[in-house]
């Protein structure tokens, strides 16, 4: 099957609405032998002469006449599809479901917030937060999340990210446990009962290996799925948790507890915001990862977590 030429779609719009070449022609600026050889390129194209000579005008075939509303309204549509899109987003009637996939502690923290940004500028909108079960960028691609909160990995090359904030682990316990009236060396924290956080149940991070570069290990007693689950063990056992700082933005979350720095140093965590490529021109996704970005800097400058510009 032959591929049509769309170019000759406006052509044939102005020939049916205008009647005659010469005016044709001059609604698309050309000259009327061009638009004279765009008719009879049309002529073969549809097997019609679409307009034909009555005295001293053209007249429309019967093909033409059935064929002009239609015709406007594909090149109506066409000229949309091929050009540009509008830059302008109307907030006060878009109406749309977000759904981003984040951390328990990050709806936690962010979510009350960041829904309440949305429906102030977006009545019509809603937000759909889903679990992290694992890194999987199949969700990303397939179109069944629009935006990902997290720490970076390499199980996504091709997705597009904007760093939200700058964090970092601190050790958590109750209120009165015995390391908050000592100085904490590397060696009295070891030698602590240990509560970790893991989705995949291991218990090992970037402190165990800076313990072990100084001879020491962790006593890892329990290991929980989420680190608001870790502060409340915390909460009623002697067992030290080891959460981001970002944690300690929740009151009711913190409350009975106290942290203090870790005696050896460990790698910031860098949380960011993920989306696929195909989403970054959508004005309306673009909205949401602006929004996102302004409530995460806005704790991060209450001193809640380390803030960067991304």
């Amino acid at each position: 099957m032959d591929a049509a030429d769309l170019n000759l779609l406006p052509a044939l719009d102005a020939l049916l609405a205008e009647g005659s070449v010469t005016r044709a022609a001059r609604r698309l600026g050309l000259s009327a032998s061009a638009m004279s050889r765009t008719l009879a390129r049309l002529r073969a194209a549809t097997g019609d002469p679409l307009l034909v000579r009555a005295g001293r005008g053209l007249v429309p075939t019967p093909r033409a006449v059935a064929l002009r509303d239609r015709v406007h309204t594909l090149n109506r549509e066409v000229q949309e599809v091929l050009r540009p899109p509008d830059d302008r987003l109307e907030l006060a009637t878009l109406d749309r479901t977000f759904t981003i996939r984040a951390n328990e502690g990050f709806v936690r923290l962010f979510s009350a917030p960041l829904v309440t940004a949305i429906l102030e500028a977006a009545p019509r909108a809603r937000l759909r937060f889903v679990p992290k079960p694992a890194k999987d960028a199949g969700p990303l691609r397939e179109g069944a999340i629009d935006i990902e909160i997290g720490v970076l990995g390499d199980f996504a090359p091709e997705v597009r990210t904007c760093l939200l904030f700058r964090d970092r682990f601190l050790a958590v316990v109750r209120a009165g446990h015995p390391l908050l009236s000592m100085s904490v060396t590397p060696e009295r924290y070891a030698a602590a009962g240990h509560v970790v956080v893991s989705r995949k149940g291991g218990s090992k991070g970037p402190v165990d290996e800076a313990l072990a570069a100084l001879g020491l290990r962790r006593d890892i007693v329990a290991v929980m799925p989420g680190f608001p689950d870790a502060v409340r063990i915390a909460r009623h056992t002697d067992l030290v948790a080891l959460v981001p700082r970002s944690c300690l933005g929740d009151p009711s979350l913190m409350n009975g507890c106290a942290s203090f720095e870790l005696p050896v140093a460990t790698p910031e965590i860098v949380v960011s915001a993920m989306w696929h490529p195909r989403m970054e021109a959508d004005l309306a996704h673009r909205w949401l990862r602006n929004t996102i970005m302004s409530i995460c800097h806005w704790p991060a400058q209450r001193g809640d977590a380390s803030g960067a510009e991304p």
